[in-house]
C-alpha cells in the first residue's frame, strides 16, 4: 500500500480541453467479487488502476486467485481450491466492498469468516440490509466486532424483499442467486450503475435476469459456471461528476467525453435550472451494450442557488455518490442552497472543510447544510477528509482558489479516481503530486 500522499495546486486557472470519463469503480470493485463465481478464466477489460481495486486484487490474490494487470485489463484464473486461511485481512478491511465476497463465497464454504470492512469513514453503515436478504436463502451471518461468521446449511432459490434500496446489498444478493438452480426474485433492488454493470456480467456467464435497469431483478440461477469469459467495465458517473464540478467552480469550458447520462440526468437538471450552459452530442452506447453515452460540453456560467433542497435518491434519482459534488458547487451560486445528505450520519460534517477555502457554510444537523454564495475561494492547506466524495470536492474548490494550495494524505481521492493529476494537467490545471 503506498505511503503519504498530497496535492500540490495553484488554483484559480481556467481549465480547457476534453477529458474521457474513467471506467467504474464501484462497477469494478463488484465485478471483481462476482468473478469469485467463476470457475473459467474471468477478464475484465479498462479496469481503473485505483487503490480500491487494488485492496481487492490484493484480497483476490491471498485466496490463491491468480490475478494478472495485461495494461490496463485484469485476468483472473481460480485455483482447484480456495483457502480463506491466507486471506489478507489488512487489505480486506481497508474496504466495505470486501462485503460483495459473501455472495460468492456462500457456493464454496459452508462456514466462513470474512474481516469486518472498512472504506470511507461516514459514520454507522450498517450491514444489515445484507443480512436479512441473504438469509432468504438460507444463510445467517453474524456481525462480530473484527468479522463477519457466515454459514449455511443448504441454499435455496427465494423471493428477497430489500427493506433498503441498498446497491451492494443487491449485488450480494445477485451473487448468491447466480448459482442457486432455480428462479429467484429480488424486489425493491437498486437499479444503479453497478447493479446493471454486474446483471450484463452474470448474463455473459450464462445465468437468466430479467428487469435490469428496474427495481424488480428476476433471476435464473445455475448450479455452476466455468466458462472463459470477457467483460467491459462501464463509464463511472461520479468520474464525470467531478469533472463537471471541477469546470463549473473554475469558470471554463470542458468537454467531459462517453459520460454515462441515464446518471446523470437529474444531476444536469439541477443545475440547468442553476443557470448551467452545457450540450449533450455524440449519443452511442458503451461497450456492455447497457450504459448510454454522451459527451457533455460545459460553458462558463453565472449560476443562481436551487431553490429547493438538493437530496439524493435512489436510482433514478440523483445519485448519492453525486451529492457532495454540489457543496462545492454552491459556493459559485448566487444565493443559498440546501443541500439534505439523508444516508450517512457524517458526510455533511465533512462538507463544512470548505470553509478552510472560505466558504460560507452553515450546519444545521449531521445531515443537512446551507451554502452562501457566491464565494471567492481561497488557497489553504488542508489534510484530506477520510472520505472519497469529501476530499474530492476540497480538491474541486482547491482548483478554483486563486493561489497556492496543499491538499494533504490523499489516500481517499485515489481509493476512487485515476490518474487524476494527470487528467487534470492536461485540461491545463496546476497540479503535481508528491
Amino acid at each position: 500500500m503506498q505511503g503519504e500522499m498530497n496535492f500540490i495546486i495553484e488554483g484559480g486557472k481556467q481549465l480547457r480541453g476534453t477529458v474521457e470519463t474513467s471506467r467504474s469503480k464501484n462497477g469494478a470493485v463488484a465485478l471483481l467479487a462476482a468473478s469469485l463465481l467463476n470457475r473459467g478464466t474471468t477478464t475484465l477489460l479498462h479496469v481503473p488502476k485505483i487503490e480500491e481495486v487494488k485492496r481487492l486484487i490484493e484480497v483476490l490474490s491471498s485466496l490463491g486467485v491468480s490475478v494478472e494487470w495485461q495494461g490496463s485489463n485484469v485476468v483472473i484464473t481460480p485455483p482447484e481450491k480456495i483457502s480463506l486461511d491466507t486471506i489478507d485481512r489488512v487489505a480486506a478491511m481497508k474496504t466495505r466492498s470486501i462485503l460483495m465476497f459473501i455472495g460468492p463465497l456462500v457456493h464454496l464454504f459452508k462456514s466462513f469468516e470474512l474481516p469486518q470492512s472498512g472504506g470511507c469513514t461516514l459514520g454507522l453503515r450498517s450491514a444489515r440490509p445484507h443480512l436479512m436478504a441473504l438469509e432468504k436463502f438460507g444463510v445467517a451471518i453474524e456481525a462480530r466486532s473484527e468479522s463477519y461468521h457466515v454459514t449455511h446449511t443448504a441454499l435455496a432459490p427465494a423471493e428477497v424483499i430489500l427493506y433498503e434500496s441498498s446497491d451492494t446489498a443487491t449485488i450480494n444478493a445477485l451473487l448468491a442467486a447466480a448459482r442457486i438452480p432455480g428462479t429467484s426474485t429480488i424486489k425493491y433492488a437498486s437499479a444503479n450503475y453497478q447493479v446493471q454493470e454486474v446483471c450484463g456480467f452474470l448474463k455473459a456467464l450464462g445465468v437468466g435476469i430479467e428487469g435490469i435497469g428496474t427495481t424488480t431483478l428476476t433471476v435464473q440461477g445455475v448450479a455452476e459456471i466455468n466458462k472463459d469469459v470477457s467483460y467491459t467495465v462501464a463509464e463511472d458517473p461520479t468520474d464525470a461528476m467531478f469533472f463537471i464540478a471541477a469546470a463549473i467552480v473554475t469558470g471554463s469550458a470542458v468537454t467531459i467525453a462517453a459520460a454515462p447520462i441515464e446518471f446523470l440526468e437529474v444531476e444536469l437538471l439541477i443545475l440547468e435550472k442553476m443557470g448551467l450552459q452545457f450540450s449533450l452530442e455524440n449519443r452511442r452506447v458503451s461497450e456492455n451494450g447497457i450504459t448510454k453515452l454522451v459527451d457533455i460540453s460545459i460553458k462558463p456560467s453565472e449560476l443562481i442557488a436551487f431553490p429547493e433542497k438538493i437530496h439524493a435518491r435512489p436510482y433514478p434519482g440523483l445519485n448519492i455518490d453525486n451529492l457532495p459534488f454540489f457543496a462545492v458547487i454552491a459556493t459559485q451560486a448566487k444565493g443559498t442552497t440546501l443541500i439534505h445528505d439523508w444516508v450517512y450520519e457524517k458526510r455533511a460534517i465533512y462538507y463544512t472543510e470548505l470553509d478552510r477555502l472560505g466558504a460560507i457554510t452553515a450546519l444545521h444537523d449531521p445531515h443537512r447544510i446551507s451554502i452562501e454564495g457566491p464565494t471567492r475561494l481561497k488557497a489553504a492547506e488542508v489534510i484530506c477528509p477520510p472520505a472519497l466524495r469529501p476530499a474530492t470536492i476540497v480538491l474541486v474548490g482547491m482548483l478554483g482558489a486563486k493561489g497556492h494550495s496543499t491538499l494533504r494524505n490523499v489516500y481517499s481521492i485515489n481509493r476512487g479516481y485515476e490518474d487524476i493529476v494527470n487528467r487534470l494537467q492536461k485540461l491545463g490545471a496546476s497540479i503535481e503530486a508528491s
